[in-house]
This record gives C-alpha cells, structure tokens and sequence, in this order.
C-alpha cells in the first residue's frame, strides 16, 4: 500500500492511497471528503459536483460529492453545518486518520479512519463522532456515499418464508420499509423485485426520492459500467436505529444516487465517542437487472 500527496482535478492538498488495484483520493482542503474511490486507471464510482472542485464554501455548506461524515436524525439547522476547514490528518504506516475541526455549533469533533487491504479490493473506513460539548446528546452516526451518475443500487431483500401458521418465522415481521412525504411508490427508477430493490439513478426524472430500511442483510451495491462498488456493515441485534429503525437509506436526484448506513442511536455524554465502521469492496462484474443473475454473480463476491 501507498500514501502519497497529489493534486486532483482542481483541488490541490489532497491524499492518495493506493495498493495495486484500487486507489482513494481524500481532499483536505475541506470536510473531509473522499472524492475517489475505484479502481487504478478506471472509472470514479464516486460523484464530483464538478463547479464545487477547489471551492471551500464561504461560510455556506456544499456536499462537494465522494464520502462524508454526517450525524442524524436530519435536521436543518445543524446537519448543513458547514465543513468547510482544512483536515489535519496522520499515518501510521497502516491506518490513515482524518481529524476534523470542532464543529462548534453542534459541539462535536469528527475523525474518520481508513484501511485498505494491502492486496485485495476491500477497505475498511471507521467513523467517529466526539461530544466536545458539555452535556449529553442522542445522535447517530451517517455516513453518506455520493455514487456517480447513470448507476443503479442493490438492496437485498429479506429470505423469503411462504406463510404458515405453524411457523413463527413466517408469522413475524422481517424488515421495516421507511418513507419520506415525497417518496413516490410509482417512480419509474424503482424496481421492487422479490430478492432486490433496485433503485436507479435516472436524471431524466426530475424529483427527489429516498427510502429507508433495517437492512439486515448488512450490504448494498451500486453497479456502474462493469463495476459493483459494495457498502458493508454489521447490524447490532435490538439496537435503536434513526428514522423509524433504518440502517441504511439510500437517496437520489437528478445526477447522483447517494449510499448511506447508519449506527444505532446513543447518547453521548461530554468527551465520549460514537463509532461506526464500514467496509468497501469493489469487483468487475456484468449484471443485468434480472434478479436471477444478480444473486448468482454478485453473492458469491459478496460471501467471499
């Protein structure tokens, strides 16, 4: 593996690391913001707002694209917190640590941590969120992936059970679907498939749409080109999870689709410390939207 600085598209002051198949680019002159992730000499899976490359804000929040840090529930007046500060960082060798400016208006400190595998397509990214403040907070750590354009997301879908009144497993509840006031159920960019949701990005529909779930399956995919960028995390049993128990939510408008998963809500008490740890896998692949191939091409990476 190798950390070196570099210079990407117009933002100077940024990190490249790098093994021999993948490569990530984190921009320090604000956020932070991994703004690439994908393989050496292919496509970024991750979007780019191109008039926001270089820029640092002044004083107004921009989503800059790539990967970021954000706490739920939402709420306007403090989740569009500018993060508009340089980022100091540290590298030990193995670990590369991002360490953010207090967020001073919500009394919190980000750290995000990065691994990469020294031979294989996976990194492990560890986000942390520090109560600098002095009294208790309940929040949960979101962590945001900003997808390229044109892609589609995979959410597996719940084992199926057929009913039986025998049967306590097919008698429970297995996952709740949550809903936003302007998701539409009709959009044309869902598929509600019996093994997958697939959800894509369209620009030629131009509304806003999200949805959230308690995945427990602990995964989903965006596939682009050839390519399948896979989000991983561990879901913890009777936890509290944000926005009616959702663990992972995934958004789009018009030229992106965003990735997100989130950890149980907590209460921080001053000087105490949420973590949440998500694992990146990238593979090449050809996947149709039929949900026969998905499960047979994109599983077994997956497993392995």
């Amino acid at each position: 593996m190798e950390l070196k600085e570099c210079t990407y598209s117009n933002w100077p002051n940024c990190l490249e690391l790098s093994n021999n198949l993948i490569k990530l680019v984190i921009t320090l002159n604000v956020g932070p913001r991994v703004v690439f992730f994908g393989f050496k000499d292919s496509q970024n899976l991750f979007k780019n707002f191109e008039n926001q490359i270089g820029t640092n804000g002044r004083g107004k929040w921009l989503p800059y694209g790539g990967h970021r840090l954000w706490h739920a529930p939402e709420k306007a007046s403090r989740t569009y917190c500018p993060d508009n500060s340089p980022v100091d960082y540290s590298w030990d060798g193995k670990t590369l640590t991002l360490n953010c400016p207090e967020e001073k208006p919500n009394q919190i400190r980000k750290v995000i941590e990065i691994e990469i595998n020294e031979i294989t397509a996976e990194v492990n990214v560890n986000h942390k969120i520090y109560n600098t403040g002095n009294w208790a907070k309940e929040l949960a750590a979101w962590c945001l992936t900003v997808m390229a354009a044109e892609g589609r997301a995979i959410i597996p879908q719940e084992p199926f059970v057929p009913h039986g009144i025998n049967t306590d497993e097919s008698l429970a509840p297995a996952r709740p679907l949550v809903m936003w006031q302007f998701t539409k159920m009709d959009d044309p960019r869902f598929t509600w498939g019996n093994k997958f949701i697939q959800m894509r990005e369209g620009s030629a529909v131009n509304c806003k749409q999200k949805i959230g779930l308690l995945n427990k399956q602990g995964w989903a995919a965006y596939y682009l080109n050839g390519e399948a960028f896979v989000k991983k995390q561990e879901i913890q049993e009777n936890a509290v999870y944000p926005d009616y128990g959702s663990s992972m939510e995934f958004y789009t408008e018009p030229g992106f689709l965003e990735i997100e998963s989130l950890s149980p809500l907590v209460t921080l008490n001053p000087g105490e410390c949420v973590e949440h740890l998500e694992c990146w896998q990238l593979f090449k692949c050809h996947l149709s939207k039929d949900e026969d191939e998905v499960e047979a091409k994109l599983l077994p990476l997956i497993k392995e």
